[in-house]
């Protein structure tokens, strides 16, 4: 595959300045990552190391391969409830392989260029995924934030309920006795399992679930409050960072009992190879159907980021291809080492961008930075209570379902694609998430099936010093790799006339794509006419869409 071997940097390495905004943009993805790759662990259900190491792969490893010249990976939030699933019924020794399987089949992947498929997966469905993660997160990590461990469905989480908030008021045996319980939970630090430095009337009222909940509410405020309220000159310290902080500063001068992050002694010592009994297990049927689910949605969720990241700034465009291999290669490497799945995450990406990024190796020094954080200061991590971990995730997790989404699929789609939505997000959280996203899947080919016997002929020539592009037909998601390949590939100084005149209809999917590519080439200048399609049988929602398209190219 070609384009694998490209590199996006000069030769003879980068400039002083750009290596300088490297530099300082790794830094502040270092500060988003830390408490990003401890929450997503503890969301997973697994070891907080393995989080860790997932970050360095991610940040060292895939930032060296990517594709993606300012995307960052690692651990991502969308995978941390299939995880979860996953390991609370077959068992943590067969995450391992699992993720070599998948890896393998994202390198298969990028070598077949079939990177440009995965984005015709239909918005609707992909944001109704995320949506979906999103609210199995939070109502996972509300019993977190209270003190207690989370089921691990949606439906079993909110049945829960209950018994977490009752534990908050449960004096049976208050919070100055409870030092064993809290020990089994806590790490033997001077800050854990010992409540002498409570005040009196502290041990008195409040049960430890009552003290982890305020840790965790005290974070959550200071999240809140300084992403709403922070300086202009401070606008690159991330708001995870203060709450994790502020909420850690609490429980450390107050000496609370609470749960907090444990680490192995060293990062050697977090790893886990698998065995090779591990890996004849991926004959079973189950843990089979897991790599495809994890294959195909951590590449989807990466490259859907990667064209999110592509969106925010006028340099090198992602190459999807190479951008799958990479990632493959870092699944790949975690499944050996015994870590948590990776895929391009739109958190750390936008941080980057924000932050000045200019090359991957921003990417490369973020990964350095927490390699050495977690073998040079381990114990500054070990203070972490649990319950400030699961407030970032809150955040996380509400930020996922994105209502505004909704309202721009009802507003240029209608209800149709609205439904699609409402459908994988029920189906996720009352069912499965595998048969969430395959009823949604289901129902996007039910929307288009009516136009599938129309064939989309795109056709382009040169006409008055333009390129005038011609669509004719019916341009669905079965189009897309098409579509994309036609306009990705037309010269970036010329002007271009987009002719619609015997479009008879555009699916939600191909709608969205043309409409990233035009406002992608309005920033850069580009000049760009739109044909309107003529009246009759063709779609009502094909003039508003071109009406849409005028206002883009001129804003």
């Amino acid at each position: 595959m070609a384009d694998i071997s490209s590199r996006t940097s000069a030769p003879g390495g980068p400039k002083p300045s750009t290596a300088l905004a490297d530099f300082a943009s790794s830094v502040v993805v270092f500060l988003v990552a830390i408490p990003l790759c401890l929450g997503i662990a503890v969301a997973s259900g697994v070891p907080v190391a393995m989080g860790l190491v997932s970050g360095i792969v991610g940040g060292i490893v895939v930032g060296l391969l990517a594709g993606s010249p300012l995307q960052v990976s690692g651990p991502a939030a969308g995978l941390a409830v299939i995880v979860f699933g996953f390991v609370d019924r077959y068992g943590l020794a067969a995450l391992g392989p699992v993720l070599v399987a998948a890896g393998a089949l994202q390198i298969l992947a990028g070598f077949l260029r079939i990177g440009s498929w995965f984005r015709a997966i239909s918005p609707a469905v992909v944001h109704g995924m995320l949506a979906g993660i999103g609210i199995l997160i939070v109502l996972g990590q509300i019993h977190v934030l209270m003190g207690s461990k989370p089921a691990a469905g949606g439906i079993d989480n909110v049945a829960a309920m209950d018994e977490s908030v009752a534990a908050l008021f449960n004096h049976a045996e208050p919070v100055a006795n409870a030092a064993s319980q809290a020990a089994a939970a806590v790490p033997a630090s001077p800050t854990a399992g010992d409540t002498d430095a409570l005040p009196v009337w502290m041990a008195d009222i409040f049960t430890t679930e009552a003290l982890a909940l305020m840790i965790g509410v005290a974070s959550l405020l200071a999240m809140i409050g300084w992403e709403k309220l922070r300086p202009a000159r401070l606008r690159l310290v991330p708001g995870a960072l203060v709450g994790v902080g502020f909420g850690t500063l609490l429980a450390v001068v107050f000496n609370l009992p609470i749960a907090r992050v444990q680490l192995p002694a060293s990062l050697l010592d977090g790893i886990s190879v698998p065995a090779a009994a591990d890996f004849l297990r991926l004959t079973e049927p189950g843990i089979f159907v897991t790599v495809l689910v994890i294959a195909v949605i951590a590449s989807a969720e990466t490259l859907l980021s990667a064209a999110a990241v592509d969106r925010m700034h006028d340099g090198v465009r992602t190459r999807f291809n190479r951008e799958l291999f990479a990632q493959g290669v870092g699944n790949g490497i975690c499944g050996m080492l015994g870590a948590l799945p990776i895929t391009g995450v739109i958190v750390r990406s936008s941080a980057n961008v924000q932050a000045g990024a200019k090359t991957r190796a921003s990417a490369v020094m973020h990964g350095v930075w927490v390699l050495a954080l977690v073998a040079l200061l381990p114990q500054l991590l070990g203070v972490v209570p649990l319950t400030a971990l699961a407030a970032v995730l809150l955040v996380t997790g509400c930020r996922l379902v994105s209502l505004h989404h909704v309202r721009h699929l009802f507003d240029h789609h209608g209800w149709v694609p609205v439904g699609i939505w409402l459908a994988t997000v029920a189906m996720i959280v009352t069912q499965d998430l595998l048969i969430g996203v395959g009823i949604g899947l289901a129902l996007s080919i039910m929307e288009i099936a009516p136009h599938l016997r129309r064939r989309l002929r795109i056709e382009s020539r040169e006409e008055n010093g333009a390129i005038a592009l011609t669509l004719d037909g019916a341009a669905t998601c079965k189009d897309l790799p098409a579509l994309l390949d036609t306009l990705e590939s037309l010269p970036s100084n010329r002007n271009v006339q987009l002719v619609g005149r015997d479009l008879h209809f555009v699916d939600h999917t191909s709608a969205e794509t043309i409409s990233d590519w035009v406002k992608r080439e309005a920033r850069a200048g580009r000049k760009m006419e739109f044909i309107h399609p003529r009246h009759g049988d063709r779609h009502k929602r094909l003039g508003p869409l071109f009406h849409r398209l005028d206002a883009e190219a001129r804003a």
